[in-house]
């Protein structure tokens, strides 16, 4: 709107004085002369939507969270299968077990001792209770020939054996296990959760395009505010020819004073920072270099020609299905469904197959035996959670209230979605009305400028009045060009409203 400062500065009530405004539409001119319009490349609208969604940190980032629900949801399907884990350990122990006590080892180890003693005793017993035998050769020989063997000492190494055979040799240990798990009911909480991480990764994709909306909006509207200024300036450029035509007026108009240096170089400062500005912010999300010179597509078009957006059939399903902000809320709803099975879960029976092979170090199949060997296990585990003082149905609740929330929140969500799409609809009708009726005038201005023109080239009107028609057109001109931008983005507001808006269209 840099323009209504100069309509208001060439509307004096002394339109005889018209030499001044030539040193006031210098400084424009010499400022345009100064902006950088050459650009390395032409930008059109797609290529800024590219640029733009493809260099956006915020969108980068969502990309990311749709791959980390992605391998999050194929986590979550792996508990469907078996796992197997392995186990192993060491343990070195100050003393060893022992499975006899040291008086039955202190009775084994002399066991032949003992033997060979009561057998002597149970002679001489039996001689002193029956004198006879001493008068029996055949019992004297049987005496005389146990006298010469020595059974203690084999005896007494047969129960120190027994001894040895017995020691556990424990102070080293060593353990290891495979143990395989296969659930085979969970309450329900694998295929809940299983559902809950699908969902997830669908609203990680579901913002990703609310962002790149957003982005694309952003662009959008940076693009024509480019456009919309660099005509403008075109049409400053315009009316600066003319004034240097009027040269001989522009002298009058200095003589009067009706404007000064101070006017020019506000207006100078306007036009630069507007510009310049606009082209900045637009490098800036297209992710260029701020001094980047761009020059845009539409910025070489006389006029932007643009089509009103074709409002009359808008299905609000249809809305509802491609808007990424109901289809987030419907994603969320699931979500919160799913989480109440999984509270759910926590307190129903659980089963599962459990299989093992165990192996140690010193073994107890054979004996004790400093050698690794094992068994193998299969069996079934079962968990029945059996009381806790209602905490489950307290769960469960609070979990479904939230799931009740969510679908609130989706149906308000909806009604202001619906209230958004009509108020866009309104201002797309708007705008284009506003088109035809600056159309309208621009036909006028043009047909008075024209009369005026031919009118100072006969000789019978004055240069004020062209310089007065010519600021008339360049007005209508301007309400033209911010009428066209109007359509343009009133239809970009339409298009994100209805959810279609994306880099194609």
């Amino acid at each position: 709107m840099q323009l209504l400062l100069l309509h208001k500065t060439i509307f004096p009530q002394h339109l005889q004085c018209i030499d001044t405004m030539k040193k006031f539409f210098c400084f424009i001119y010499l400022t345009c002369q100064m902006l950088p319009t050459s650009a390395q490349g032409i930008l059109s609208l797609d290529s800024c939507r590219a640029l733009a969604v493809a260099n956006n940190k915020e969108l980068l980032i969502s990309r990311e969270k749709i791959n980390a629900a992605h391998y999050r949801k194929k986590e979550a399907f792996t508990n469907y299968l078996p796992k197997i884990s392995a186990t192993g350990g060491y343990m070195r122990n100050q003393r060893e077990f022992s499975l006899l006590n040291d008086a039955q080892k202190s009775a084994l180890g002399s066991v032949g001792t003992q033997v060979s003693g009561a057998l002597q005793n149970g002679i001489q017993g039996m001689m002193t209770q029956y004198p006879q035998l001493a008068q029996n050769p055949q019992f004297m020989a049987l005496v005389q020939s146990l006298g010469n063997i020595d059974i203690a000492t084999p005896l007494n190494g047969l129960g120190q054996s027994l001894v040895d055979a017995f020691r556990t040799d424990t102070r080293n240990m060593y353990a290891g296990a495979l143990t395989l798990t296969q659930p085979l009911y969970m309450g329900g909480k694998i295929r809940a959760y299983n559902k809950i991480t699908r969902y997830a990764e669908e609203l990680a994709r579901q913002q990703h395009n609310s962002g790149m909306q957003e982005v694309i909006l952003s662009t959008d509207q940076a693009y024509w505010q480019v456009v919309s200024l660099a005509n403008k300036k075109k049409l400053a450029e315009g009316y600066l020819e003319l004034l240097q035509k009027l040269e001989s007026d522009i002298d009058k108009m200095i003589a009067e004073g009706v404007v000064t240096k101070a006017d020019g170089l506000s207006v100078k400062v306007k036009v630069n920072d507007g510009l310049s500005l606009s082209r900045m912010l637009l490098c800036q999300l297209c992710g260029l270099d701020l001094s980047t010179p761009v020059t845009l597509a539409d910025e070489q078009e006389d006029d932007l020609l643009p089509t009103p957006a074709d409002n009359g059939s808008i299905d609000m399903n249809s809305v509802y299905a491609t808007r990424p902000e109901v289809r987030s809320l419907e994603l969320a709803a699931q979500i919160y469904k799913q989480k109440v099975n999984v509270t759910r879960s926590e307190f129903l029976p659980s089963v599962a197959l459990i299989g093992n092979y165990m192996a140690t170090n010193p073994s107890v199949f054979n004996s004790f035996e400093n050698k690794f060997k094992g068994m193998w296990n299969v069996g079934v585990m079962v968990s029945i959670p059996v009381w806790h003082w209602g905490e489950g149905i307290y769960k469960v609740k609070a979990a479904k209230s939230e799931a009740r929330i969510s679908r609130y929140q989706l149906d308000d969500a909806k009604e202001k979605i619906e209230l958004q799409v009509s108020q866009s609809v309104f201002k797309v009708n708007e705008a284009a009305k506003k088109l035809i009726m600056a159309e309208k005038n621009l036909e006028k201005a043009d047909e008075n400028l024209r009369y005026a023109t031919l009118g100072f080239e006969e000789g019978v009107i004055p240069a004020s009045n062209v310089l007065e028609a010519h600021t008339a057109w360049l007005s209508a001109q301007s309400e033209k060009i911010d009428a066209q931008i109007d359509v343009k983005l009133t239809e970009i507001y339409l298009k994100k409203a209805t959810g279609s808006l994306n880099i194609e269209n």
